[in-house]
């Protein structure tokens, strides 16, 4: 799927009203398909089925679904505001786009839907005899889809908002957007390279974060002017006054900027728009703050109101799990193949994902000597996934974390205990 109608996609997942509006379209289609099974010569061999049989389960539809579809709302509302509270605030879209409870909250909206529309066309005789074995056939489909939907959601919104469910979200969007990355550590463009002199910076009319670019539409852009785009900033990047977008350089024969007559014109307010900056971070191209997001969690758990290690052991786990899909090697089947050519596209640093990742933890987990440990434990794991520079970073970040350990712990035994696990990572 091509990235944009993805990103897209995902922001409309993340609005709660848009599958009950699309459930409700269809659950109103539903009450008309039946009219249609009058016009299909089948009256001779359905059975008869009474008008008040189907409008007493409607009316138990209708009486009843309203109600659920309210409690649905307000459970789900509740959860939300759990995951913010005992999380961090920056897991909500991931909350929010949960599908099981979004499905839910379609389906009893649109079974309210369906039997209130369905009750108007009974009491005025728009069936005929099929019609009415139809929709009495449909009504006992969106019953069935009702009670079972309301089981499956029980069992969903008593997970929902929890910090462990909250956790696993964040690990599996963390991990997506990582392993995109890792399959096309270029976003499908080609490696920065040094900036010829005359390079010319492209700034954006925004303040914010930049949550995706459009490589394709500078990719169209460059070859129509015969430009070089090189990107100063990926997605997650901060974008303020004073520093640009990317700089655009033309071909050797080209010469100037702009272009010569051999080529149109570029405008730099069009490369611009391919860059949406917004005043928040996204999960989808961002494996950054996939990663930050955990290392908030961990952090809210390490402080002295909340004061829960083994969430913060927790983290460390995921985040142990994130960085060993980062170090495995891409296969042949994996590595995307180069679609923009004339885009310059700079590589996340393995440096900046540990410093995201681990320092939080290792500055407020100092001085608790579980934390510490699982700490040291991580990083010998990360220090033996066979990556060479993941080995150097593991080690230097077990080293930092040991200093402020060693800084925080008050019993010498313990400082001593973190000492020897430190020292068999080192020597191993």
């Amino acid at each position: 799927m091509n990235d944009r109608l993805r990103f897209m996609f995902n922001r409309i997942s993340e609005r709660l009203w848009v599958k009950p509006l699309l459930s409700c379209v269809l659950s109103i289609l539903w009450v008309f398909v039946a009219k249609m099974a009058d016009y299909t010569g089948l009256a001779a061999i359905v059975p008869s089925i009474t008008p008040d049989s189907i409008e007493t389960l409607l009316s138990i539809i209708s009486s009843s679904m309203l109600v659920i579809a309210t409690f649905a709302v307000a459970s789900m509302v509740s959860a939300y505001a759990s995951a913010s509270s005992t999380a961090t605030p920056r897991t909500f879209a991931l909350v929010i786009a949960d599908d099981r409870s979004q499905n839910a909250l379609s389906a009893f909206i649109s079974a309210f839907i369906f039997s209130i529309v369905a009750l108007i066309a009974l009491q005025n005789g728009y069936y005929g005899k099929t019609g009415y074995f139809a929709l009495f056939i449909l009504t006992l489909l969106v019953f069935a889809i009702v009670i079972i939907t309301f089981v499956r959601w029980v069992d969903s919104i008593a997970r929902l908002g929890r910090l462990g469910s909250t956790v696993h979200k964040a690990e599996k969007a963390a991990a997506t957007a990582l392993q995109r990355r890792r399959c096309s550590p270029t976003l499908r463009g080609i490696a920065v390279t040094p900036l010829e002199p005359g390079a010319q910076a492209v700034f954006s009319e925004h303040i914010g974060y930049v949550q995706i670019v459009d490589l394709a539409a500078l990719q169209a852009l460059a070859e129509k002017s015969r430009l070089h785009i090189s990107l100063t900033c990926l997605p997650g990047s901060f974008i303020g006054p004073g520093r640009p977008l990317a700089q655009v350089v033309p071909d050797p024969e080209s010469g100037t900027l702009p272009p010569d007559s051999a080529a149109e014109p570029w405008d730099g307010a069009e490369i611009a728009a391919a860059f949406r900056v917004q005043a928040e971070r996204t999960f989808d191209e961002d494996p950054r703050f996939g990663l930050i997001v955990l290392a908030e969690i961990a952090s809210r758990a390490l402080s002295p109101a909340v004061n829960d290690p083994g969430t913060a052991i927790d983290v460390i786990g995921s985040l142990v799990r994130l960085f060993a899909l980062w170090a495995t090697p891409v296969g042949d089947d994996e590595r995307c193949s180069t679609l923009y050519d004339r885009i310059g596209v700079p590589t996340l640093a393995l440096q900046d994902l540990f410093d995201d990742a681990f320092d939080p933890i290792a500055r407020d987990g100092a001085a608790n000597l579980e934390v510490a440990i699982r700490l040291q434990k991580a990083f010998e794991s990360l220090a033996t996934t066979g990556h060479a520079e993941m080995q150097r970073i593991s080690l230097e970040h077990a080293r930092r974390a040991l200093a402020r350990a060693e800084q925080e712990l008050r019993f010498e035994p313990d400082r001593l205990r973190l000492r020897q696990l430190a020292d068999r990572l080192s020597s191993g």
